[in-house]
């Protein structure tokens, strides 16, 4: 595969000449507000993408894009050349899928991209990993950056009817672990940024709008109780935590947890995405009353290999009744980090996102 230039009517002009970072995954989810920030603060920015990718939530900032995969090593080495800062942001984020699928994206893509970076001599890398590594399992511990690996949710018969979503968070854990490793050996300048639950603009398919579109389309019951904390950020102050990563160009090797400073109710953060999209929020039902449901839809969906994932699983079931909590403190000693919205400004304008 050759890297190559394409320009979808943007106007790169001086960016051109300057250009020295590239983002992986810029043109998902979190990556569009990275590139965003970065563009916003004239930072000049390359983005790799795939031949079928969506450019939509990127369009209009002066970015310069060039062809590539994080599968295929050598169009990674092709992309990277006159670069010397790679913020590696591309995964296989979902909660459905094989997990072949997980494995060559979020692993083995995640090697090529810091091995390409070493063949081009690029010292300074952020990647993106995340807060399930330490385990999403109900608890009251609050997890920190020197908690123990512990991805892997012992849901109920996974030993022999295996949970997607551990495919996602296992192989998380195994791209941060070789990752750690690689970076030791070659000596490369890696930061891990770790976020918790991120929801904003641009997130589709983010739980809280799917439990959003469950409401419009009538369903007025939901999982869920008001014991349960659970973490989370708006992506904007997520891209804000990686523009100060960049500008700080840590030395070494660091792994930071980013998210709200104050953990809050999951039942709150449920009731304001309801209030501020004016629909009424849904009645909460026990975990006995609707867990086998989601795991007989789970079954059944793999059995038949449906690609499209059932509305419950147990994953996601588990997910509204799970205390879960993370430090940040080490995000705002070292990057000095602090999420700048409330957490009903970052609804607020999500759900208007969602809206239009």
């Amino acid at each position: 595969m050759v890297s190559e230039v394409i320009t979808p009517g943007l106007c790169l002009k001086n960016m051109m000449n300057n250009n020295k970072i590239i983002i992986t995954g810029g043109n998902g989810f979190l990556g569009s507000h990275i590139v965003k920030l970065f563009s916003d603060n004239s930072v000049g920015v390359s983005c790799l993408v795939r031949e079928e990718s969506k450019l939509d939530n990127i369009k209009g900032f002066e970015v310069d894009f060039k062809r590539g995969d994080v599968r295929d090593k050598q169009s990674l080495v092709d992309a990277f050349k006159d670069h010397d800062f790679v913020i590696h942001n591309a995964a296989y984020a979902k909660d459905w899928g094989d997990y072949d699928t997980f494995y060559q994206t979020n692993v083995e893509g995640t090697l090529n991209v810091l091995n390409a970076c070493f063949e081009n001599g690029i010292k300074d890398v952020i990647m993106t990993s995340t807060n399930s590594v330490y385990g999403e399992e109900s608890t009251s511990e609050i997890k920190k950056e020197g908690s123990p690996f512990k991805s892997h949710y012992p849901y109920f018969l996974d030993n022999v009817f295996p949970s997607k979503m551990n495919y996602y968070r296992d192989t998380k854990r195994i791209a941060c672990e070789k990752a750690l490793d690689l970076a030791e050996r070659n000596g490369l300048n890696l930061t891990i940024l770790e976020p918790v639950w991120i929801y904003g603009e641009n997130g589709a398919d983010t739980i809280f709008i799917e439990y959003l579109k469950s409401i419009q389309e009538g369903i007025p019951v939901s999982p869920g109780t008001i014991k349960n904390k659970f973490h989370v950020i708006y992506a904007v102050d997520v891209a804000q935590a990686y523009y100060l990563a960049f500008k700080r160009r840590l030395q070494g090797i660091h792994r930071i947890i980013l998210g709200n400073h104050e953990r809050e109710y999951m039942d709150k953060i449920l009731s304001l995405f309801c209030e501020y999209a004016e629909v009424r929020k849904p009645f909460l039902l026990p975990k006995w009353s609707v867990y086998p449901l989601g795991f007989v839809l789970e079954l059944i969906y793999t059995i038949f290999h449906i690609k499209k994932p059932p509305l419950l699983t147990r994953a996601r079931i588990n997910t509204f009744y799970d205390n879960i909590e993370y430090s940040t403190n080490y995000a705002e000693e070292i990057l000095g980090f602090r999420a700048q919205y409330t957490l009903q400004e970052g609804i607020k304008n999500t759900v208007q996102w969602y809206k239009g």
